[in-house]
């Protein structure tokens, strides 16, 4: 997305970069938060009040979606294997094209699926059991998704955008590796509170 939307491209079709990506990061943290609300309400018959089966169900999925990020026993991250369509910014506006962009990143499972935090979020959402819940948690997870077009903001030159999009594919692996850690640390860190609270 980012070789796509940026100040360079923006220019060439004759669009303007910050109504796209405002477009952009609006509808992705909307769309994150009606996902996340619906579950949040799907989740209350199920979840409301038994806090300490929800934080065992969710440490359980983070610790499996380890398993599934790192490939053990030959698992891979379940999801579509579809991008957003390209053609859209070369047919639409700039605001239509960051729009639904951005939604359909802010609906996670509209696209490619890369990593499990993104089921985890979801899950915890439903989890929650709570409209209000898992509709927080949507919408920090459609914001935190659609930020990264903002490292384009200052690019002028085709130069400047290369060296970026290497940089972050350089950084990639240890991105993905800091994401690891920090589910992992959240697994261990609701099941010695779970533990706590039983001693």
């Amino acid at each position: 997305m980012l070789a796509s939307i940026n100040p360079l491209g923006e220019r060439g079709r004759n669009q303007r970069y910050w109504v796209t990506v405002t477009a952009y990061v609006a509808a992705s943290t909307v769309a994150g938060a009606a996902l996340g609300a619906a579950l949040g309400l799907a989740g209350t018959p199920l979840f409301a009040g038994r806090a300490t089966v929800a934080v065992a169900v969710a440490a359980a999925l983070a610790a499996a979606g380890i398993a599934f990020d790192l490939g053990w026993f030959g698992l891979r991250v379940p999801g579509p294997h579809r991008q957003v369509d390209e053609n859209w910014l070369s047919t639409y506006r700039g605001w239509v094209y960051g729009a639904g962009f951005g939604a359909q990143l802010g609906l996670a499972f509209t696209t490619i699926v890369n990593a499990s935090a993104a089921w985890v979020a979801f899950a915890c959402a439903l989890l929650s059991g709570s409209v209000w819940g898992g509709l927080m948690i949507g919408a920090a997870f459609g914001l935190v998704r659609a930020l990264p077009i903002l490292l384009t903001a200052r690019v002028r030159e085709p130069a400047e955008l290369r060296a970026l999009v290497r940089r972050l594919e350089r950084t990639r692996p240890r991105l993905a590796r800091v994401a690891l850690a920090t589910q992992a640390a959240v697994a261990l860190g609701a099941l010695a509170a779970l533990a706590g609270g039983a001693s």
